[in-house]
C-alpha cells in the first residue's frame, strides 16, 4: 500500500493570503487541488494541517484525506512531515510526501513516481527537463528516520545522503517545479 502525505499545515507567510484555500482559475483550492492528484492515483491520503483550519479540513476531508492536526507546526515543515508520516496506515509499504502549495502537479506523474517504490525501490523523485521536484517518495524503511525529523529542515538531507539509493523518473510535468510562494507565481507558464 501506498500512501500520500500532503503537508498543508504552512503559515502562507509570503502569499498574503491563506495560499491552502485560494481558488485556482478553476474554482479549485489551491490544497484540494494537490490533494486531487495524490488521491487519484494512491492507496490513501494523509492531509496534514494545523490547528484551526476547520474549513480546510473539511474540504480535505470530504475530499477523500484522512486530515490529521499537527499542534506544533509552527516548529516548521519537519514536524509537520514527521507527524503525517506517523499517522500513515500500518500496511503502507511507502509514501509520497507532497506540498499543498504545488496544485499543478499531475495525477499520472504522481502514478508514474509511485511505480518505482511498487517495484521496491527505496527512495524515488519525478524530475522534468533535469530539474528534481515533488513529490518525493519514501520505502517504509525511511519511516523512522522520517519520524524524527524536527523543525524546518524536510526531508532534503536524507536525499542528499542517499543519493546513491535515489532512482529519478523522469516525467513530462513542470507541476512537479511549481511551488506557489506568491500570486505572481500563479501565472508563471506551466509548459
Amino acid at each position: 500500500m501506498i500512501a500520500g502525505v500532503l503537508l498543508a499545515a504552512g503559515a502562507s507567510s509570503r502569499f498574503g493570503g491563506d495560499k491552502r484555500l485560494h481558488r485556482l482559475a478553476d474554482g479549485t483550492g489551491m490544497a484540494l487541488a494537490a490533494l486531487h492528484s495524490l488521491r487519484d492515483a494512491l492507496d490513501e491520503v494523509i492531509a496534514v494541517v494545523r490547528p484551526g483550519d476547520g474549513a480546510l479540513a473539511t474540504q480535505l476531508g470530504s475530499a477523500g484525506a484522512r486530515v490529521v492536526v499537527a499542534h506544533d507546526w509552527r516548529s516548521g515543515m519537519g514536524s509537520s512531515l514527521a507527524f503525517g508520516v506517523a499517522a500513515l496506515d500500518a500496511r503502507a509499504t511507502a509514501c509520497l510526501i507532497a506540498l499543498a502549495d504545488m496544485p499543478f502537479v499531475r495525477a499520472a506523474t504522481v502514478s508514474r513516481t509511485a511505480a518505482p517504490l511498487r517495484q521496491g525501490a527505496s527512495l524515488v523523485a519525478p524530475v522534468y527537463r533535469g530539474s528534481r521536484g515533488h513529490p518525493v517518495g519514501f520505502a517504509a524503511e525511511w519511516f523512522s528516520t522520517l519520524r524524527r525529523l524536527r523543525g524546518e529542515h524536510g526531508a532534503r538531507d536524507l536525499l542528499a545522503v542517499h543519493r546513491d539509493r535515489l532512482t529519478l523518473v523522469e516525467v513530462d510535468d513542470p507541476g512537479i517545479l511549481l511551488d506557489i510562494d506568491y500570486p505572481d507565481d500563479l501565472s508563471t507558464p506551466r509548459g
